[in-house]
């Protein structure tokens, strides 16, 4: 009986441990399951970070003129310009990262630009009278960003924010009046990729710019200041009045603008003049915008009893491949301040303009003009014949 007790309980004692040794064996695996599950949910929330800051790398916010907080590519090798004054800006310093333009450049004008602009897409202007921005074709370039430049018109964040939400690329504003263009050539020569050096070289010459039309106009008296219109338009009548941005130039280089106006407007030759007013304002130098009555003033008896007209001092303003003194005001100015100081005041503004001239073509358009090609641009100003 006592064996047969003692056999059972060595039994049970058997399987006892058993038992346990299975118990024991689950929990190892339920704690190895627990444990790999843990390390893969780390490993898991480990990664995302990383793929966010991989996302960071390759990003920007670039705060622009306006002030809007815009998220842009790190590296931007595709850009669209909003108008005129962007294209040409951009034409200067990165030709080869547009992938549309405003307009394409007439036959003349492709005479002096980058000749990849002839086959880009046009896209129209987002502001202005004649504002027709194709946002189909925009889209269709696949621009990494959308810039516009020039002066500030009002509040334009409303503007600029619905067009960045409508089309799903970043757009930005970046302010390039003359007082602004050297900032803004080195603002896009940090966002461009490569384009540093190309920044910096051309803000060097709006800054050389500006500061000899200061240091030149300073030292022009009363006494030597001159009166000059700047007119544009088919009967010469389309002014660019005192205050506008079409005429800041003038302004800069120390010549009085000799029409007064109430309502000015910034926008080309929209200070429509009557002869009555003309004949008031009886200027010293009349500018002639490039295509105007230049021509037939000296012959026209509405004219030739002028000041400016009888003494012959009166100018056509160069205007390949744009207008040197603005339509639009933009980048061109840099050539109008030196073209127009030594124009009105050659003992101020004291150097050879066809030298100058060649130098400035090189600088901003990378063309070497030949001799015949500045005569034909100054025939009419610098280099015109005296009566």
């Amino acid at each position: 009986m006592n064996r047969r007790i003692l056999a059972l309980l060595l039994v049970f004692a058997m399987f006892a441990v058993l038992t346990t040794g299975c118990a024991s064996g689950k929990q190892e695996t339920d704690t190895n399951d627990t444990t790999q599950t843990e390390q893969t949910e780390a490993a898991e929330e480990t990664a995302e970070p990383a793929e966010e800051a991989s996302t960071a790398l390759d990003t920007l916010v670039f705060t622009d003129s306006l002030g809007r907080e815009v998220e842009l590519p790190r590296d931007i090798t595709r850009i669209a310009p909003s108008g005129a004054v962007a294209t040409m800006i951009l034409a200067a310093i990165a030709p080869e990262c547009m992938v549309t333009v405003h307009a394409t450049p007439s036959e003349s004008q492709m005479v002096f630009l980058p000749a990849s602009l002839a086959s880009l897409p046009e896209t129209g202007q987002m502001y202005g009278s004649k504002a027709n921005l194709n946002l189909e074709t925009l889209l269709a370039a696949d621009p990494q960003v959308v810039i516009d430049l020039g002066d500030k018109k009002g509040d334009m964040t409303e503007d600029l924010n619905a067009l960045q939400e409508q089309i799903g690329i970043p757009v930005i504003f970046i302010e390039a009046d003359l007082a602004h263009m050297a900032d803004a050539f080195r603002t896009l020569g940090g966002l461009l990729a490569g384009k540093a050096d190309r920044g910096q070289e051309l803000a060097d010459l709006v800054d050389r710019t500006t500061t000899m039309a200061a240091e030149s106009s300073a030292k022009i008296t009363d006494g030597m200041r001159v009166r000059a219109m700047y007119t544009t338009g088919e009967d010469g009548l389309g002014t660019n009045a005192a205050g506008s941005m079409q005429a800041q130039v003038l302004d800069l280089v120390g010549v009085e603008n000799a029409v007064v106006v109430e309502d000015v407007s910034s926008k080309g030759g929209s200070n429509v003049i009557s002869l009555e007013q003309l004949y008031q304002f009886d200027p010293d130098v009349i500018l002639f915008a490039d295509g105007s009555i230049y021509d037939t003033v000296a012959d026209d008896s509405a004219w030739s009893q002028l000041t400016a007209i009888s003494s012959g001092r009166y100018y056509e303003i160069p205007g390949s491949p744009y207008s040197w003194l603005s339509g639009p005001p933009s980048m061109n100015m840099i050539l109008g301040v030196w073209w127009l100081g030594n124009l009105i005041y050659p003992e101020i503004y004291d150097y050879d303009m066809a030298e100058m001239t060649q130098a400035l073509y090189k600088t901003l358009w990378g063309y070497e003009l030949s001799s015949d090609e500045v005569a034909a641009l100054l025939a009419n100003s610098t280099l015109k014949a005296a009566r």
